[in-house]
């Protein structure tokens, strides 16, 4: 039998605690056949506090050594001299470069704007607004305010390359961008780095446009394929909180933090969302299985009516989530006495 792997589990607040507690039982070993060895930290906002967010840090450290995260949503408290958000810190220690969310048509739920096909927003996960060094000033009686923005070469080129290898395995087509006529010098810099992937990888269509324009295009047409768009922080921020609620929920998505090596390989991978995937990829082959068997599930379960109430359903999440593992059980027990591989 192959070794464990040992999966960060990073604790959370309040609905994400529940959603996270649910996802566990959807993971565990003898649902899936996949060997897990869960480690856990609470980031809850109380935890955070008494440990001044040593525990985030630590967490951090945690999954970029074992290359595996998963995580509930947490509360980001507005003051300013409060632990602010983990996923700042969370990033920073993975020294994260790229953020991925993914909308999908969930059946049976019907979509805005007609939108059928995934979307991927592929943003950056540092620099730009977040982390920005920021005061205010008296001028000529008024109070202005400053920020000092800041990107890298480096994550743009991680964006862009990401976003030309994910629309290339999902057969889509790379869609949108920043402002980059209005800020050629600042968000240029990813426009440069989009051009130059889109070279590397000819094979994949490349349809640049600027970031008010992909708004207008996402209700209007444009989404009629799958699409992948890159993004700044900021703009990916906006944009996958837009993106998603096409699809008729936020409840299908699906959020993950990477980091990458010099490649652009991923080296560690910090989920809301099913990480079986990713733990495949690593060369297990019992997760490639169980990662397709929790998505037909799901799916599936959605299809014939299984739904919680913000879907049009009338199900706990533990009663859906009750019906995902009952199938999960089926579709594995099927496909092993079928000898069926990915």
């Amino acid at each position: 039998m192959a070794d464990a792997t040992r999966i960060i589990v990073l604790e959370g607040d309040e609905t994400g605690q529940e959603l996270l507690d649910q996802a566990l039982r959807v993971l565990d070993s003898e649902v899936t056949r996949v060997e897990v060895e869960l480690e856990r930290h609470d980031l809850s906002l109380e935890n955070r506090r008494r440990t001044e967010n040593e525990v985030v840090t630590a967490a951090g450290r945690s999954v970029r050594e074992s290359g595996f995260g998963i995580k509930a949503a947490t509360i980001t408290p507005e003051g300013a001299d409060d632990v602010g958000s983990p996923n700042r810190i969370l990033r920073e220690e993975l020294d994260a470069k790229v953020i991925i969310r993914t909308g999908r048509r969930i059946p049976g739920v019907t979509p805005v704007a007609g939108v059928h096909y995934p979307i991927s927003v592929v943003r950056m996960a540092v620099g730009d607004a977040y982390g920005a060094e920021q005061w205010r000033e008296t001028e000529d009686g008024d109070e202005v305010a400053y920020r000092t923005e800041r990107i890298s070469r480096e994550v743009c080129r991680a964006v862009a390359e990401h976003s030309f290898r994910t629309a290339r395995k999902i057969h889509a087509r790379v869609y949108g961008g920043p402002k980059w006529t209005v800020s050629p010098v600042y968000e240029g810099i990813l426009k440069e780095e989009l051009d130059a992937a889109a070279e590397r990888h000819s094979e994949v269509p490349y349809q640049p446009v600027l970031i008010d324009a992909t708004y207008a295009g996402l209700v209007s047409g444009a989404a009629d394929a799958p699409l992948v768009i890159p993004a700044l922080n900021r703009d990916g921020d906006c944009l996958s909180d837009f993106v998603l609620p096409l699809f008729g929920s936020i409840a299908g998505a699906e959020s993950v933090v990477l980091a990458l090596d010099e490649s652009h390989e991923v080296q560690a991978v910090m989920t809301e969302a099913a990480l079986l995937h990713y733990v495949g990829e690593r060369g297990r082959e019992e997760a490639q299985l169980a990662s397709r068997a929790v998505y037909e599930s799901v799916l599936e379960a959605s299809a014939t009516g299984v739904r919680t109430p913000d879907l049009g359903g009338a199900s706990t999440t533990s009663e859906v989530v009750d019906e995902v593992i009952s199938r999960v059980r089926t579709k594995i027990d099927v496909w092993s006495s079928l000898g069926s591989s990915v």
